[in-house]
Order: structure tokens, then sequence, then C-alpha cells
């Protein structure tokens, strides 16, 4: 019967160091899962801050060459409007018929907006925002 304590004191020691090791086992899990979910978040941090600053690129760079598009098309405004006005006879005509030019493409444009300007420049900032996951995709 003196042996009776000391199996119990052995089974519950043993069982101790098992419940210790599985409490290790779970601390390591979580520790690991806590490194997956931090690393997860800095790889969404890194790619919202690249697809936002390749987007914000995209944008300078068009208005910057819309504005030089701009110039242009002033100038060339100038120059024809002169040339024309020379050809027929009065500087005047030659601004009016530029005018008229002008007007007809604006209202071109107005109508045909949707196709025109909405459809392209959400398409291109939709592909802008996805080429990456687009690029990725097809190397998998």
């Amino acid at each position: 019967m003196q042996d009776w304590p000391n199996r119990k004191l052995i089974h519950l020691k043993s069982n101790y160091y098992n419940v210790q090791e599985e409490f290790k086992k779970i601390e390591e899990i979580v520790s690991h899962v806590k490194s997956y979910v931090n690393t997860k978040i800095t790889k969404a941090k890194l790619d919202t801050a690249a697809k936002t600053s390749d987007l914000i690129t995209f944008i300078v760079v068009r208005m910057l060459v819309t504005i030089i598009f701009f110039f242009f098309i002033i100038f060339a405004s100038d120059a024809a409007a002169y040339a024309l006005g020379d050809y027929f006879g009065k500087e005047w005509i030659g601004f009016l018929l530029v005018s008229i030019f002008y007007l007809l493409v604006g209202l071109l444009i107005w109508f045909a907006k949707e196709k025109l300007l909405r459809i392209p420049i959400m398409n291109a900032i939709i592909n802008r925002l996805f080429s990456r996951e687009i690029d990725h995709n097809a190397e998998n």
C-alpha cells in the first residue's frame, strides 16, 4: 500500500511535465501565428504603399503631359488662327474658325464623355491598381 502514493506522485509529475510541454507547444504556435499575422499586415501595408505611389505617379505624369499638351494646343491654335486670318484677309475670321473648331470638339467630347473619358480613365486606374496581382497570378 505504501507504493500507491508514490505511483500517484509519479503520475502527477508526468502529467505536469506533459501539460507543461503542451503549453510550450501552444505558446510556440501562438508565437508563429502572431509572426505570420504581423508579416501579412506588413505585406499589406507595403502593397498599399506601392499601389498608391504607382497610382499617384501615373496621375502626376498624366497631368504634366496634359499641361504640356495644353500649351502646345494654345500656341498651335494661335498659329492656325493667324494663318487662317492671313488666308481670308481678316484676323478675326481665323480666330472665329478656330473657336468654332474647339466648340465642335468640346460638344463631341461632352456627348461622348462616357465612352471617351470615364471608361478609359476608370480602366487605366483599375489596371494600375491590379497590375501586380495580374502579373503575380500569371507567374503562378
